[in-house]
């Protein structure tokens, strides 16, 4: 085999053969395409380590704006932007206290998805 992907072999089926009951099982179990979109969008909030950092913190701690702001070393402008997109995507949930502003993970689920995340990248 050649060697491809940086020296590892490329791997491809050279049959012909459809595995009828597997596809068809499969696609009687697939998600409607919009889940995949909104999964795909989900994922898109991941791809920034600005946004990551600040699951990060809020996986450790709720916080105001101020203190991902010190945290982060940005300005808070910066925090707020992220913090909205975050927040659009259910990932995050605010409550106000007086003045101030506390943002938290929304729910355990986007825990979890981080969590394993981690042990993903640590395995």
């Amino acid at each position: 085999m050649p060697a491809e992907n940086g020296g590892a072999p490329l791997l491809r089926c050279d049959c012909e053969v459809i595995h009828e009951d597997v596809v068809n099982q499969v696609r009687g179990r697939m998600p409607p395409g919009s889940e995949f979109h909104r999964l795909a969008d989900l994922y898109k909030m991941f791809s920034d380590p600005t946004r990551v950092k600040i699951l990060w913190a809020l996986h450790c701690q709720e916080m105001c704006v101020c203190d991902l702001a010190v945290l982060l070393n940005m300005t808070k402008s910066a925090i707020s932007h992220q913090l909205k997109s975050l927040r659009l995507s259910n990932l995050v949930k605010f409550q106000k206290q007086g003045k101030v502003v506390y943002y938290s993970l929304a729910d355990d689920h986007v825990k979890d998805i981080f969590e394993q995340g981690f042990a993903h990248i640590r395995h």
